[in-house]
């Protein structure tokens, strides 16, 4: 087997430098994917670098709102994905129409929307938001009294109590000076697998490790962390800590970037359930695929792209 591997492993190699080509890989990926990809980090912090390369080729391996978001931003380059099919649930829960009916209902509402969205509604966006910097995007809008922040309820509770912002569908007659977030239900089937009684469980088996999780991850669990934090802020926690000991609440994908980048600690994840099937769709076999037949495209259409666009630079402005 490590024969096979080490193979493909050369051939994936040989046919990037012949398509002119990069590999990225979300932090959630098989370790396999990861191995090969030239960078690993999390979906705009991979957009944004491959928007800075020479490259001609960006093989995406995610789900499919983020090689969406690495068309918007390198319109002029290839963006393919290994498996097209890989889609992000959260993403899903919210269509543009969805989006465009709540902004009827709350015309002076500013709107703000997690990358982790569908292109189509990163254009319906006043401005995009990553989870690391979501409490910063609105903050910035302190003078709204009504923010729309989609899709994902559980990102909005954290920042809600980050901001002090009350959370629902909009402002009750007798509490118009309450400044509101106005959200969707939407979640992270993955994250939510992570309960209460999962990290009491790990707490009791490593007393001494720092517990670290995700904003998607159920507000109760949230409430039981040391730091609450981005994928990519994990990576950097995990480096910069003098804590030997880490209970990570997030998909277990990121537990093997954590181990190899900080061989002289420990992780534990929260719960072993907490894995997102489209995460794992992407191989090597279907890397070696893309890259052979350059296949399968992702663009996002020209008029949609500018839109999102502006959605994204705002945020960027911001932070």
């Amino acid at each position: 087997m490590p024969k096979d591997i080490s193979i493909l492993e050369s051939r994936i190699k040989e046919l990037k430098k012949q398509r002119d080509a990069i590999i990225l890989a979300h932090n959630y990926q098989l370790p396999e994917v990861q191995e090969v990809a030239d960078y690993r980090g999390d979906s705009l912090e991979l957009s944004r670098i491959a928007a800075k390369t020479e490259a001609k080729v960006i093989v995406f391996c995610g789900v499919y709102f983020m090689a969406e978001t690495a068309s918007i931003l390198s319109p002029e380059k290839l963006v393919i994905m290994p498996d097209k099919h890989a889609g992000c649930p959260m993403a899903n829960m919210l269509s543009a129409e969805d989006l465009r009916k709540l902004k009827k209902e709350h015309p002076d509402a500013a709107v703000v929307g997690y990358v982790n969205s569908s292109a189509e509604v990163k254009a319906e966006l006043d401005y995009c938001c990553t989870s690391t910097n979501a409490v910063a995007v609105v903050n910035h809008l302190k003078d709204k009294k009504e923010i729309i922040f989609v899709p994902d309820k559980y990102l909005a509770d954290f920042v809600a109590k980050k901001t002090g912002r009350s959370q629902g569908r909009g402002l009750a007659p007798d509490s118009q000076s309450q400044r509101t977030l106005i959200t969707w239900n939407g979640f992270c089937p993955s994250h939510i697998k992570i309960l209460p009684e999962d990290v009491k469980r790990e707490r009791k088996f490593h007393p001494f490790a720092k517990v670290i999780v995700h904003p998607e991850c159920l507000p109760s669990v949230v409430a039981m962390a040391d730091a609450v934090l981005s994928t990519s802020q994990m990576a950097k926690f995990a480096r910069e800590t003098e804590a030997k000991e880490m209970i990570v609440g997030t998909e277990v994908g990121l537990i093997y970037r954590l181990k190899k980048d900080n061989p002289g600690k420990e992780f534990y994840p929260a719960s072993e359930r907490a894995i997102c099937p489209n995460m794992k769709r992407t191989t090597q076999e279907k890397i070696l695929w893309s890259l052979e037949e350059l296949k399968e495209e992702v663009k996002v259409p020209d008029d949609i792209r500018k839109r999102a666009k502006k959605a994204i630079d705002r945020m960027l402005e911001i932070v």
